[in-house]
């Protein structure tokens, strides 16, 4: 029997773990939280995992659940880790050269003037031919054609006439944007054909992981500009989900602190987001977010990420200060069926140990050099693989990459998150694995465990100060002075103190180890509201309660 009472999930699948809140939503409070690791291999299983331990331990009646409300930073991710699907792009009735997040792009005649009339017909062979030529080496394709925000037409052919060839996705700039500018317009086309397959796995386990939970309520996604829409729609418009995280990052935010004005953090597994919000509200870029060097239409909350979270990738390379990011790989303390770290863990092609996912088909392992290397030795080193296999560096990397890709395989490094291990400030994980791992990296260092790991730590802060000064540098004065004031207190001549105008709010569960120590730095107050572990899944419920 259903109760009287009416409930909302939140959920916000990250690259490292996916988090759900359940909200009464007459009275909004908050009745349970939980955590459940992001399984990239199979998303469903990591979502419905977090979903029935809400249920669970809330133990609400899945019918009185009348809303799921979505976030997710995948799709940045994606592009932050350059993981999207490899993109070919027709451009109709421009035939200059656009540079553009795509793989391949080919002219076609065709186009219409401001007017909406037909500057030449529409040149089907041309795309035809692009196709059989492009299909075999892209996943999606992406139509651009000039003034198609008056007449589509022509982009709308072009997709039925490439979808008579291929079964990858297509999108077309019209979908996206009715505004001119023929770079901005294709950039947020292949962008959006690059998300096509990310989002459709998403929202594909989302779908399968309420059903199975015997959830039937509606099921709204953040937009990247802090507002709802329907599942179905974020399938035709995956661009607008990539500040989607970074959206509920700022809702969340604006709900809960005192302040009107405020710079947001979320410290992510991959990530770190970093949003304003002023008077009160998230701080929303109109004129079209810049992804990378590209230039979009996509309208989103104002937002700067930087590739450090609890996930990112510490490498030692000789004579090179340590790097830490933007590669995220799986944090030594959690990984499981692997050999121990001092067996394997070092310098540059030592620094990653690369494991098969589980269950993989027996044509996809016997298809791939490297899987079937896996296969028979277990997980391996990148070094230990290439000395296995003998085959040139280049063609390693590239079929590597592809896996990476596809998610048939896995990474397994020293990260931020071993190293709170390490100083026993975080204990969700492998300790003994941890420690093991840093032991054997310190050693290479001329330290002790405990002083890499501060070591690791302190690189992070740095890099996430460094994006924060870049960021608002930029911002209010136009200039870039972050390089510079980053590494102020190394000056033995002049003395400069930063200071932010406005506190600092932390969101994820990495971010009081991370953040407290770049506030002190930026000489700003740093709070960490209630729920501030899964602030984003909190953030996209208050999204559907302003769009509802």
């Amino acid at each position: 029997m259903g109760s009287n009472k009416r409930y909302c999930i939140g959920i916000d699948t990250g690259g490292t773990y996916t988090d759900a809140v359940i909200v009464e939503l007459e009275s909004g409070a908050v009745i349970t939280t939980a955590k459940s690791p992001t399984t990239h291999y199979d998303i469903q299983r990591g979502i419905q995992s977090v979903v029935e331990k809400v249920l669970a331990a809330s133990k609400i009646n899945p019918t009185d659940i009348v809303r799921t409300s979505v976030s997710t930073t995948l799709a940045t991710n994606a592009l932050v880790e350059n993981k999207g699907a490899d993109v070919a792009l027709f451009v109709i009735g421009f035939n200059q050269r656009l540079e553009v997040p795509a793989v391949a792009a080919r002219f076609v005649p065709g186009g219409h003037t401001i007017k909406g009339e037909e500057v030449e017909p529409l040149g089907i062979q041309f795309i035809v031919d692009g196709v059989n030529e492009l299909k075999n080496d892209v996943e999606a394709w992406a139509v651009c054609s000039s003034m198609a925000f008056m007449n589509p037409v022509h982009e709308l052919v072009a997709a039925k006439a490439v979808k008579l060839v291929s079964d990858a996705p297509v999108f077309c700039s019209h979908e996206a944007s009715s505004r001119a500018g023929m770079k901005e317009r294709a950039s947020t086309a292949c962008l959006n054909a690059q998300l096509l397959p990310v989002m459709r796995k998403f929202l594909s386990g989302i779908s399968n992981a309420l059903t199975a939970c015997g959830i039937t309520g509606e099921v709204l996604v953040v937009r990247g500009d802090a507002t709802a829409m329907q599942m179905q729609e974020a399938l035709t418009h995956a661009a607008s989900t990539i500040a989607s995280g970074p959206a509920a990052t700022a809702l969340f935010g604006a709900k809960t602190t005192n302040t009107t004005d405020a710079l947001i953090l979320d410290v992510g597994g991959t990530t770190t987001d970093i949003t304003l919000i002023k008077d009160g509200k998230p701080v929303v870029d109109t004129g079209g977010m810049s992804i990378g060097k590209w230039e979009t239409h996509v309208e989103a909350v104002e937002m700067f990420t930087v590739g450090i979270g609890g996930d990112s990738l510490v490498q030692l390379t000789q004579g090179k200060p340590m790097q830490v990011g933007p590669d995220r790989v799986t944090p030594v303390c959690m990984a499981k069926d692997i050999p121990a770290p001092e067996e394997w863990i070092g310098q540059g092609k030592l620094s990653r140990c690369i494991a098969m996912v589980p269950n993989l088909a027996h044509d996809l392992v016997t298809g791939s050099t490297i899987l079937t290397c896996l296969a028979e030795h277990g997980a391996m080193t990148p070094q230990a693989i290439l000395m296995q296999l003998g085959i040139a560096e280049i063609t390693f990397e590239q079929e590597l990459t592809k896996l990476l890709h596809k998610q048939y395989v896995i990474e397994v490094g020293f990260t931020p998150t071993d190293a709170l291990h390490v100083l026993k400030k975080l204990d969700i994980g492998d300790y003994a694995a941890a420690f093991s791992a840093a032991q054997t990296l310190a050693a290479i260092e001329g330290c002790t465990a405990e002083e890499f790991a501060l070591r690791v730590l302190t690189q992070a802060e740095r890099v996430i100060e460094e994006t924060v000064l870049r960021h608002l540098s930029k911002r209010e004065i136009g200039g870039n002075l972050a390089s510079y004031l980053t590494n102020r207190e190394e000056n033995p001549l002049l003395q400069i103190t930063v200071s932010l105008n406005v506190p600092m709010i932390g969101i994820g569960a990495a971010a009081p180890y991370l953040l407290t120590n770049v506030a002190k730095r930026l000489n700003t107050a740093i709070t960490f509201p209630d729920h501030f572990a899964v602030g984003n899944a909190l953030g996209s419920v208050f999204m559907a309660e302003r769009n509802c």
